[in-house]
């Protein structure tokens, strides 16, 4: 097979931060990428800015260089368009490529808010558009690990989980002027939509989804001081995005889901008390337990892939616990630790594999958003 021809949208040289080069060179310019996977353009913000980013990654020089969307929408050689600019553009820059009927991989958030991912999500149904979202979380070995024990009934059936999570950083008064974005809903892009997105979204992988459930949000720092960390300058902004979010829920029943199992998250921006793991997820079944942990975070699909992330169950009979094992592929071994299960993604996309295994489309991700806004709004 051909090697799948790929339209990078918002690979960037100057970006305060590039989920792209972060994200997916790691993968796309490995052998293994490079055997499955050809970059032939980029979308920026003008023409130039895409031949910046050519020459500044080192690509090859017959890549061809985007300034707007609809003419990318327009190359008949790209197979399949890649979105990782940042969220309030999305819409935007991949909507143009959706109309053409061309394949397309967004990342998470797919959109500002639910309304507008619905648009694209309708769109791509009468396009014929084959789609999928970076919510990479469901292609982590841990979680298909996870899936595994539950699904082989190691503990029995679930009667219930509890997660608690912080992000390492954060939870301060500050914020960088390129992450000042953060600190409004309107944009899309923030700890709730992206870092508990995440984690709800993984969890819901191995348990299922919610039957009912309530949230509690609270905005327990809304003074925020703005640096410029070029000029030193400051400014004063008050922020409407959460940093603290508690969800409450009811799973639904399923062959692995007892009737009425609960599933109880809290998510607090910012880090734990000293000496507290910031991420602990205990999965209780009627025949024993799973604790997961990461000393890094709830961001097991992406950077605290670096560090270990212990799976440990217990069975209540016996009070044995053991070490469950998991790994990464050999191919996933050298990349970068946020560029492992975007990989997997696109290993899934290309072997036709991301329907049967999970993978979400914009149809998925609209579901999401749609948990999403119902608590932020």
């Amino acid at each position: 097979m051909a090697p799948i021809r790929i339209a990078l949208i918002g690979l960037s040289q100057s970006a305060k931060t590039s989920w792209a080069a972060s994200g997916h060179l790691p993968y796309l310019l490995s052998e293994r990428g490079k055997a499955r996977y050809k970059i032939i353009a980029l979308l920026n913000s003008s023409e130039g800015a895409a031949k910046k980013a050519i020459e500044a990654f080192g690509l090859p020089s017959d890549v061809k260089a985007y300034g707007t969307a609809d003419d990318l929408a327009k190359d008949a050689d790209v197979d399949l368009v890649v979105c990782t600019t940042r969220v309030d553009v999305h819409f935007s820059t991949i909507k143009p490529s959706v109309a053409a009927g061309k394949n397309v991989f967004v990342e998470w958030p797919l959109a500002e808010n639910a309304t507008r991912a619905g648009e694209l999500a309708e769109l791509a149904r009468k396009t014929g558009s084959k789609t999928m979202v970076g919510l990479q979380g469901r292609a982590s070995p841990v979680i298909v690990k996870l899936k595994q024990l539950i699904q082989d009934g190691a503990i029995g059936k679930v009667v219930s989980a509890d997660v608690t999570a912080y992000t390492p950083g954060g939870g301060g008064s500050s914020m960088s002027e390129g992450l000042a974005y953060f600190l409004k809903k309107e944009v899309g892009g923030n700890p709730v939509t992206i870092a508990y997105a995440h984690t709800i979204d993984y969890i819901h992988a191995v348990l299922g989804e919610f039957e009912s459930f309530t949230s509690h949000c609270q905005i327990q720092r809304p003074e925020q001081t703005i640096i410029n960390k070029e000029t030193d300058q400051t400014r004063s902004t008050i922020s409407d995005v959460p940093d603290l979010v508690s969800t409450h829920g009811t799973l639904k029943a399923s062959e692995w889901v007892k009737e009425g199992a609960s599933l109880i998250v809290n998510f607090r921006t910012g880090p734990p008390f000293p000496g507290t793991m910031p991420f602990v997820w205990v999965i209780t079944g009627d025949k024993g337990r799973i604790r997961v942990s990461c000393e890094r975070g709830p961001y097991i699909q992406s950077a605290a892939a670096a560090f270990p992330i212990p799976i440990e169950a217990e069975d209540i009979a016996s009070g044995e616990v053991r070490q469950v094992a998991w790994a990464w592929e050999d191919w996933q071994e050298p990349l970068q630790a946020s560029g492992r299960c975007i990989g997997a993604l696109y290993d899934l996309y290309y072997e036709g594999r991301f329907a049967e295994f999970g993978v979400a489309d914009f149809d998925a991700a609209v579901e999401r958003h749609q948990q999403i806004d119902s608590i932020l709004y």
